[in-house]
């Protein structure tokens, strides 16, 4: 039997479940992450774009270049706004799913930080997990090897 894990939106609209493991988490600390969660971060947990299925409601989008140049989908309910996952062609056989919108966020487990060069000064996460300066994809001379 397969674990399946469930979420949603701040208002109920939107409902979700993912069947099968999730990935690690992962905080983002770039400008645009900062803006959509309206925090100094957002955290991301990997999934499998097959195994996740919108229950109920429907979701909106809004498409951008991010700072990696990959262009960056967002998703959010339409009815209260609530960011729920990120998803990228770069990457089409996963979704980020927002980790605060688990109905249960124990299960998230953090592998690491993105985009830390970018980190605001008022807010660390402190927990001794590889930092990236930029993106995990995008290596720079300050990256960890």
């Amino acid at each position: 039997m397969k674990d399946t894990f469930t979420g949603g939106c701040l208002c109920g609209y939107v409902r979700y479940e993912h069947i099968g493991a999730l990935g690690g988490a992962n905080y983002c600390h770039c400008p645009d992450c900062r803006r959509t969660t309206g925090s100094a971060f957002s955290l991301g947990v990997r999934a499998r774009v097959d195994s996740l299925r919108i229950v109920s409601g429907q979701v909106n989008a809004y498409t951008k270049i991010a700072d990696s140049g990959n262009e960056i989908t967002r998703q959010f309910c339409p009815e209260c706004g609530s960011p729920l996952f990120t998803r990228s062609p770069a990457h089409p056989e996963f979704v980020y799913i927002k980790a605060g919108t688990l109905d249960d966020p124990t299960l998230v487990h953090p592998i690491c930080q993105i985009w830390t060069a970018m980190r605001v000064p008022w807010a660390d996460i402190g927990q001794g997990l590889t930092a990236y300066p930029r993106g995990r994809l995008t290596r720079s001379p300050e990256d960890p090897k």
